[in-house]
């Protein structure tokens, strides 16, 4: 039997190979140009000076899409909408069938809300971008005539395998702009697919992100493959870190500063937030002099949850034969079949909620 010395020794003398045979730089294509040509579009966030960010999940793509002029168009806030999968079907020259709401963003500025619509199934799917103002007007953004700059990740997984499902759609599952920098989670092609990247803006190209994986409490076990669906930049103390939530839901911090390039890390599991679920959309809010995060699911409804404790929660290692640990959470039982949400100002939140007769665009004092 080798001694554990000598273990540690071959694992590091591995660990040094590895890092010496994958470079952890990329070269990368940045492109600048006017009118952004997407071939689809899912998750949105804002940075400063009216800069839009539009993730590309079918060529593994983010743009940043300076709205300029674009972005002073309409009457400031936004108006609630009844059914507005009907009027945005009807405007796009289809039917609700043909149509899939991918994101909701607010422009911190104007507080218009932007949508991001994939029209059509399939390969035939094409992307568009609206705009919904403070008059309930809904209009395309016209994208021909505005300034971008696009960066490609690398190793996205494949679009078209030769065998399996395509994970192509989740290279970019969400974002978040902090500090100069353009945060995104996904997935690549790489044996830890799951992935964070922290991108600098102005985009000088794109590196091969963070590995990152987490212990599973309700799977007892460590996860690698599952992408981080949503997640919030959140500072504890001084420390800036990525709130980040799984499928069946884990809920997880990573310290930002760990992040670097070819890097593998884990995080500190916070919470186990019950399985079956998929979280969709999260935002921080403060109310009565305490901050909580809001997160959307698919099956558990919205989630209200104290952010008091992230810090010095006991991190979950072992297994959580069932239920719920760690965090606790409040269920917002009025909130039912929320889809999207996104702040909307310091006392309301903009959701989109699917109701029998269609999804309704609506401001909700936040809970």
């Amino acid at each position: 039997m080798r001694s554990s010395s000598a273990l540690k020794i071959g694992a590091l003398a591995c660990a040094a190979l590895l890092t010496a045979a994958v470079p952890n730089t990329v070269n990368t294509t940045v492109v600048s140009s006017v009118g952004p040509a997407m071939q689809s579009i899912g998750t949105l966030a804002f940075g400063p000076t009216g800069v839009l960010y539009a993730a590309d999940p079918q060529a593994a793509t983010i743009y940043a899409i300076e709205l300029g002029a674009e972005a002073s168009k309409g009457t400031v806030g936004t108006k609630d909408i009844s059914a507005i999968d009907q009027q945005i079907a009807a405007l796009l020259g289809t039917d609700t069938t043909q149509i899939t709401l991918t994101d909701l963003v607010v422009d911190p500025k104007t507080h218009n809300s932007y949508l991001a619509v994939m029209r059509g199934k399939g390969a035939d799917a094409k992307p568009a971008l609206l705009r919904v103002d403070g008059a309930g007007k809904v209009t395309p953004v016209a994208m021909e005539g505005l300034k971008f700059t696009s960066v490609a990740l690398p190793n996205a997984p494949e679009a078209n395998p030769a065998s399996g499902r395509s994970q192509r759609a989740q290279s970019v599952t969400d974002m978040a702009y902090q500090n100069g920098k353009l945060y995104v989670a996904g997935l690549s092609s790489e044996e830890f697919s799951s992935k964070l990247w922290a991108v600098p803006f102005p985009f000088q190209g794109a590196d091969r992100g963070t590995s990152v994986e987490i212990f599973h409490g309700n799977h007892d076990g460590l996860e690698t493959r599952s992408p981080v669906y949503s997640f919030i930049p959140f500072n504890i103390g001084n420390e800036a870190n990525l709130i980040g939530a799984y499928l069946c839901t884990p809920l997880v911090k990573f310290p930002v500063a760990s992040l670097a390039p070819g890097a593998k890390v884990r995080g500190t599991t916070i919470a186990e937030l019950g399985a079956g679920n998929r979280p969709i959309d999260m935002i921080l809010y403060s109310k009565d002099g305490k901050q909580f995060l809001l997160m959307a699911n698919t099956s558990r409804g919205v989630m209200k949850i104290p952010t008091a404790t992230f810090g010095t929660e006991t991190p979950i290692t072992a297994k959580v034969p069932e239920g719920t640990a760690g965090v606790k959470y409040e269920t917002i039982t009025s909130l039912t079949g929320i889809v999207q949400l996104d702040l909307l100002d310091a006392t309301h939140t903009i959701v989109l909620a699917r109701t029998p007769t269609g999804t309704n665009l609506q401001s909700v004092v936040l809970p």
